[in-house]
């Protein structure tokens, strides 16, 4: 380890000695160029504010990427994505071209901003879908529930609150917040009241107060009624001595509504049964029918309470289907899905490792279904089956909880066995068939998912690669993206030891891809440290690599996986190799080698 008072090298410095490794290791063919700095958006200082400006916003999604990317999160809703990835990106991608053309303004007078309203019903994904998005394109992102409006009624000043919050998101950087995304639930809750004679004040004036800023105005941060605004400000002019004026423009922050809408599908029947009156009419479906939701118009909106304006400023609009059990299913088998490894976590809190059948999993999808509250029915199902279990499991010292279906129909029953004599070998064999089952699982899904998880975090998924990935994300309790995370960092840290081995003999090598999974199937849970493991490689391969080097002339070997395994046998046949083509005429030994 290097002493702590070594001067730290600065960047330049780092960049001069990478290409002088890469002039000698390559010769020429290979340069490094300085890359203009792009803050990474998710990065933060050490208040845990965003450190990041809108010159760091590199937006260069297409919509089918966006789609892509949902699709490993989002179960059905195929419409309601293609329609939030494709205007989002389209937003934003206007606004990086404006950037582009040096900021000049490129919108015509009365151009429409394209705020999206989301119809649903409750736990199909609403808000999920919307966190998602803002977390993949990496803006500021605030979420507001329409029904606070209300108390403050058509004062409005909650509205605008919403643009400020976006700003201490953004890390105080207003330029950031002027391209983030606000998000409103339940705007259905400020329709006015259809059985209210004259106007319904209150919710007509929430609408009103939303209208400006859903297209464009300027929004004060100093306000009375904000005593965080007053603070910086004082604290503004105690150091300059001026006022200033600090304003937040919503040109470009994109407005993202939702709710349930429960009436909107009679009111949609009424307009299409008047539309169709006549022999050719077609019949009336008895009971609810969530595909007449997908007909609805600016009209249908105006007739459930909201004013003409304010629907006029929702040009986007899409419906989100209802899931049915299988739907649920689905999401109790992504490995993402924060429902099951929010219940691992629960257990691990107390060292007992889960595992959950895929026939456990129907069962809990069956139940949540009859509660038809969507996905938010999962979370009461899997509560329900298990809470026997958190409370009595602890206090016994079981470290193996395979959730079967018997765990699931018969709770009690189910404890009493685990706690039965001579239980504990069964035990291990079912949870260790669940482990086997899960791996299978995210072998299948990573694979279904090879391009965009490969792409994403530039990763090669060599068949090996794949084992480690997936004996990962079985041992520990983390969803996919945070695997591939882990192992990436491995693997460039494994990539690491390519130059210290330069440093150390002056010989470069290429740890092939089998070599560095090799490798990372010893590291990646700490049963061998790295650094025992560059030692090894200096150990065996730094006089061998030199007496090679020699003889034949040659300062740069590939070193594969059977190398590592034995670097004897693999050295002995470099120098025959080395020792034959010397024999050889010059012409017949350049091919040779």
């Amino acid at each position: 380890m290097k002493p702590t008072n070594e001067k730290i090298p600065n960047p330049a410095e780092v960049e001069k000695e990478i290409s002088e490794f890469l002039s000698k290791r390559f010769g020429d063919h290979v340069k490094i160029v300085t890359p203009m700095m792009v803050t990474d958006p998710n990065d933060q200082d050490r208040s845990g504010k965003r450190t990041h400006s809108t010159a760091g916003i590199n937006f260069d999604l297409k919509p089918e990427d966006l789609i892509a990317y949902l699709d490993r999160y989002i179960v059905r809703q195929d419409k309601a994505k293609a329609v939030l990835a494709t205007k989002i990106c389209t937003h934003f991608n206007r606004i990086k071209r404006q950037r582009q053309d040096g900021g000049a303004p490129r919108d015509m007078v009365g151009r429409i901003k394209n705020n999206v309203l989301l119809i649903g019903p409750t736990g199909v994904g609403k808000t999920y879908i919307v966190k998602l998005i803002a977390k993949h394109i990496g803006v500021p992102f605030v979420k507001g529930d329409a029904t606070k409006f209300s108390e403050t009624g058509y004062v409005g000043g909650d509205v605008e609150d919403l643009v400020r919050d976006l700003v201490r998101e953004a890390g105080d950087d207003i330029e950031l917040a002027q391209h983030g995304i606000i998000y409103i639930d339940e705007i259905d809750k400020i329709a006015g009241s259809r059985n209210t004679i004259g106007a319904d004040v209150s919710r007509a004036g929430v609408q009103r107060a939303l209208l400006k800023p859903m297209e464009e105005t300027e929004v004060d941060l100093k306000v009375p009624h904000d005593p965080v605004s007053m603070i910086q400000e004082i604290e503004n002019f105690r150091k300059t001595g001026q006022k200033e004026r600090r304003t937040v423009n919503t040109a470009n922050i994109l407005f993202i509504m939702s709710g349930a809408f429960s009436e909107l599908e009679e009111i949609i029947r009424r307009r299409v049964a008047r539309q169709g009156i006549g022999f050719g009419a077609p019949l009336k479906k008895s009971g609810p029918d969530p595909a007449m939701v997908q007909q609805v118009k600016s009209e249908d909106l105006i007739a459930f309470g909201f004013e003409s304006e304010f629907v006029g400023r929702l040009p986007v609009r899409s419906v989100l289907e209802p899931l049915d059990e299988n739907d649920l299913y689905t999401i109790l088998k992504n490995p993402s899905n924060p429902i099951i490894l929010g219940k691992k976590l629960d257990f691990d809190a107390y060292d007992i490792d889960v595992k959950f059948d895929d026939k456990a999993l129907r069962l809990l999808a069956r139940d949540a279904s009859a509660e038809n509250t969507g996905a938010r029915g999962l979370v009461s199902a899997v509560e329900r089956a298990l809470l026997l279990f958190e409370t009595r499991l602890p206090s016994i010292g079981l470290r193996q909880f395979p959730v079967t279906p018997d765990v699931i129909r018969s709770p009690q029953a189910a404890l009493d066995a685990m706690l039965a004599p001579d239980e504990e070998p069964r035990l291990a064999a079912v949870f260790q068939r669940l482990a086997d089952q899960e791996k299978q699982a995210i072998k299948t899904y990573i694979l279904d998912n090879k391009r965009i998880l490969s792409d994403r975090y530039s990763l090669t998924l060599t068949p090996s690669r794949l084992e480690v990935l997936a004996n990962f994300h079985v041992n520990h309790i983390l969803d996919i993206g945070q695997v591939f995370q882990q192992i990436k960092s491995r693997y460039d840290d494994i990539k690491k030891m390519e130059l210290e081995f330069y440093k150390n003999n002056d010989i470069n090598i290429v740890l092939e891809e089998d070599a560095i999974d090799f490798i990372m199937e010893q590291v990646v849970d700490g049963a061998v440290a790295l650094d025992a493991i560059s030692k090894k490689m200096q150990d065996n391969f730094g006089l061998g690599l030199k007496l090679v080097m020699e003889k034949t002339g040659k300062n740069r070997f590939f070193i594969h996986r059977e190398a590592l395994a034995n670097p004897e046998s693999f050295i002995g046949g470099l120098i025959r190799n080395g020792l034959k083509t010397a024999e050889l005429p010059p012409h017949e030994r350049s091919e040779s080698e």
